[in-house]
């Protein structure tokens, strides 16, 4: 049986304190490491933030142009109302970034998200138990609130579309 050797006390001490000062300066180059590497990220986020300041600079300014004869018509059309609704146009956008950051709503990242979703509804109409559960749970109002809200706004479009509230212009 091979003989087992003996350790020291000062011998386990200066081996656990190597250990420790290694692990130490590992955690200390991985900090780094992970420092260096957000800094980069910071550094080309910065680059694309800049860059798309830029186009958007050009995008604003090119639909100022455009903008301008139709804004000038609108506002001709709005007369004295012209300054309470833009007030009020940019205390709704404002109200509105606030609500959008505060629900951390985004929009889908990814098409199988989408279409998952898609899918989900589509299945769901299509199956009757669903809809007998609807019935015996009470969701139907909440159910039938949604398709009410959908409804609306896809005759909002279509006025947006149509530029007239009832039917098309025929002149």
């Amino acid at each position: 049986m091979p003989e087992i050797p003996r350790v020291s006390v000062f011998s386990l001490t200066i081996i656990m304190f190597r250990t420790q000062v290694f692990r130490a300066g590992l955690r200390i180059q991985k900090a780094n490491m992970r420092q260096a590497s957000t800094q980069s990220a910071q550094e080309t986020a910065q680059q694309a933030l800049s860059a798309a300041q830029k186009q958007a600079e050009k995008a604003f300014e090119a639909s100022k142009q455009i903008g301008g004869r139709v804004g000038d018509r609108v506002g001709g059309w709005l007369g004295s109302y012209r300054e309470p609704v833009t007030y009020n146009l940019a205390v709704a956008r404002a109200f509105l970034r606030q609500v959008y950051v505060a629900e951390g709503l985004a929009p889908p990242t990814s098409v199988e998200a989408f279409t998952s979703v898609y899918r989900t509804l589509f299945e769901r109409a299509k199956n009757p138990a669903y809809w007998r559960e609807i019935a015996q749970s009470g969701e139907w109002a909440k159910v039938a609130l949604y398709g009410v809200e959908a409804y609306g706004i896809f005759h909002i479009g279509e006025m947006i579309g149509r530029r007239h509230i009832v039917g098309y212009k025929l002149n």
